[in-house]
């Protein structure tokens, strides 16, 4: 979905937050020639996997990899990206979306990942108590703002595990 969505929307610039070994980064930059991708990740171990992966796969070029937490990173400015890719902490999106929408160049897509979290989404009500409720409910609270966000458009794809694509309107 998201290869054939960067190839139909022209996508050349992509932030991904949350690189994790650096399979989706890989992809993402191997669906056109001029793609490329800054992808984010927190985790050590992760981040040396994602950067042996991307060696690995001759990406080095296009895919730039940051070893830092996405909510302490400070990007330049002018930095202006087509697509932004949020797969990090499911507790977090809210904060991942409002910290970075604003380097969406006009008319730019924030796609959101895993947004039915395996099923518990629109479920937390019957959940017990605890991390496993709180984070569902974290996850159902970004999909209201979602809904709500007057500045941007969002469609909800029945992909995976769920996908969200936010387009940012024209002012």
């Amino acid at each position: 979905f998201i290869m054939k969505f960067i190839k139909a929307n022209n996508i050349k610039d992509i932030l991904e937050i949350g690189s994790a070994i650096g399979y989706s980064a890989i992809l993402m930059a191997s669906s056109t020639a001029d793609c490329h991708v800054t992808t984010i990740e927190r985790d050590e171990v992760r981040y040396m996997e994602c950067l042996k992966n991307v060696k690995k796969c001759g990406m080095q070029d296009k895919i730039n990899v940051v070893y830092q937490d996405a909510l302490d990173l400070n990007l330049s400015e002018d930095l202006q990206y087509d697509m932004i890719f949020i797969d990090a902490a499911k507790g977090q999106y809210t904060k991942f979306f409002e910290k970075y929408k604003h380097f969406l160049k006009p008319g730019g897509t924030i796609i959101t990942d895993n947004i039915k979290f395996h099923g518990y989404v629109g479920e937390s009500s019957k959940l017990d108590k605890g991390n496993l409720k709180s984070l569902v409910e974290k996850i159902e609270g970004y999909i209201e703002f979602l809904k709500n966000n007057t500045e941007f458009e969002t469609k909800f794809y029945d992909v995976g595990d769920g996908l969200s694509v936010s387009r940012l309107k024209d002012e």
